[in-house]
């Protein structure tokens, strides 16, 4: 299909969505009145996913990035599958993400003695449901200390050391980026693309990988390769940084 007649078609749908286009009688409008109500319906869903029941129930205005109240009780969006049965009434509601997240322990009165931290990677559970005193996280403002009770926050991660604190024992990991999610009910959801223990890290091989990424990025001649050298010469040089602290 040409550009022409592309935007045609685009705009031509985009007519249909607002009513400008007369609709077709039969089969075509009831057809099209099923799409324009399953695009509702995953509207609702998504809307839905941002908001609390808790906020809901209080009268009180959502936040979507708001974790001060999730409800203890597992959630059911009874308003999805009412809505799945009007579009599909012959095939079985399917589960939405609502319905299959655990529910999250509720904000305590008090601020507990300890945080409860959850790290993970695409590929594994690092860290699950322990206690510890307090976490380090390489923020992109900076190193950023969470404590138990601390302030509802999301903090990107840019290459650098995720430290985990227990009493005298320090656990040291270098993380190459992710986000951090510390919720008010002191519990930190650490998520990273990649992470190996700090001790498991060859010097030599970081001291290596810097002088290979520097020579690239000192030869490369388009946008991309030095991009990608910069990418390089910015991790070894963390690497380095990590190993040398």
């Amino acid at each position: 299909m040409d550009h022409e007649s592309h935007s045609s078609t685009y705009f031509l749908f985009r007519f249909q969505d607002y009513g400008y286009v007369t609709p077709q009688r039969g089969e075509e409008k009831r057809e099209r009145e099923r799409e324009k109500e399953k695009r509702k319906m995953l509207r609702h869903a998504a809307r839905r996913l941002a908001t609390t029941r808790a906020a809901a129930a209080g009268g009180r205005s959502s936040r979507a990035l708001s974790t001060a109240e999730v409800p203890a009780e597992a959630a059911t969006d009874s308003a999805f599958a009412e809505a799945w049965k009007k579009v599909a009434p012959n095939i079985e509601t399917p589960a939405t993400p609502m319905s299959l997240m655990q529910p999250r322990p509720p904000t305590p009165a008090a601020i507990p003695s300890k945080l409860t931290v959850n790290f993970v990677l695409p590929y594994k559970s690092e860290i699950a449901n322990k206690e510890v005193d307090m976490v380090i996280v390489p923020a992109t403002t900076g190193q950023m200390g969470v404590l138990p009770g601390h302030v509802s926050t999301i903090a990107e991660l840019k290459p650098g050391v995720l430290s985990v604190h227990e009493g005298n024992d320090i656990t040291k990991y270098f993380v190459s980026s992710g986000f951090a999610f510390v919720h008010a009910n002191s519990i930190a959801d650490i998520v990273a693309v990649e992470a190996v223990p700090l001790d498991q890290i060859d010097p030599a091989a970081v001291q290596q990988g810097l002088a290979e990424f520097n020579a690239k990025l000192g030869s490369a001649s388009t946008e991309l390769e030095k991009a990608e050298a910069q990418i390089g010469v910015d991790v070894h040089s963390a690497l380095n940084a990590a190993l040398a602290g």
